[in-house]
């Protein structure tokens, strides 16, 4: 009697099947597949919590910046308090319009090409604010598509282990063959657990980017046409007006 006691609670010693002794019986590959799987999913909540915190701010503030835009002030006096030193990226597009629209309207007369370049600038400071934004995906699409390769390869390393093991000891009990393959099936499920988040995060905030991004788009395109006009009036008249002026 007592020895079956003691024989089962070696058995239990042995094969610890909770998920800490699956990790400390496996081979120190799975170990090494398992840990950075591990720390693959802590980043990828990491980036998820960043992005999330970063898209409510810029939205937030591109609501108040459009307020403001078309409350009917000053658009220098937005550009002198926002557009100077932007701190979102609506703010950065409208300040890179004003610069380079002051520029194309020296003096008295209008420079040539001026809705081109104004334009351009915009184009180049959503790029630029966008790629900011972007920051991090890539390394979320690419756990949500290799993150179950890898622990598919941790799950073949233990299983291949598992058979060693088995043909050592000419023994095709289940209570042999069992805890091997646990071990080895553990990667699977890691390198699911930090897939599964990341590819849904990734298609969430990339709609939400990209909703961001034609917003600053719209914007563009609409103050393009408030200066573009203010630019064929100065053409007209001999001298550039007020940009408040185009928007009324």
């Amino acid at each position: 009697m007592d020895r079956s006691v003691t024989t089962q609670a070696l058995g239990q010693a042995a094969h610890d099947l909770s998920l800490w002794g699956l990790f400390l019986q496996a081979d120190w590959v799975v170990k090494a597949v398992m840990i950075g799987l591990l720390l693959a999913s802590i980043w990828v909540w990491a980036v998820v919590f960043e992005k999330v915190v970063a898209m409510r701010r810029v939205n937030k503030a591109a609501d108040g910046f459009e307020d403001r835009f078309w409350s009917g002030g000053s658009l220098d006096e937005l550009y002198s308090r926002e557009g100077e030193q932007p701190t979102h990226p609506l703010a950065a597009v409208f300040g890179a319009a004003m610069r380079e629209w002051r520029r194309s309207t020296g003096g008295a007369a209008v420079l040539g090409g001026a809705k081109e370049r104004v334009e351009r600038a915009m184009a180049v400071t959503i790029g630029r604010e966008m790629e900011r934004l972007e920051r991090w995906m890539v390394f979320l699409a690419s756990v949500g598509s290799v993150g179950p390769f890898v622990g598919l390869f941790g799950t073949v390393w233990g299983i291949m282990n598992s058979f060693s093991a088995i043909a050592g000891m000419q023994n095709t009990n289940l209570a042999v063959v069992a805890p091997g393959i646990a071990e080895a099936l553990f990667a699977t499920a890691i390198g699911l657990v930090a897939a599964i988040p990341a590819v849904l995060a990734y298609n969430k905030i990339n709609t939400d980017l990209a909703r961001f991004a034609a917003r600053l788009e719209g914007f563009a395109t609409e103050f393009g046409a408030i200066l573009s006009r203010q630019t064929e009036a100065a053409a007209n008249d001999g001298a550039p007006r007020s940009p408040n002026q185009a928007a009324e």
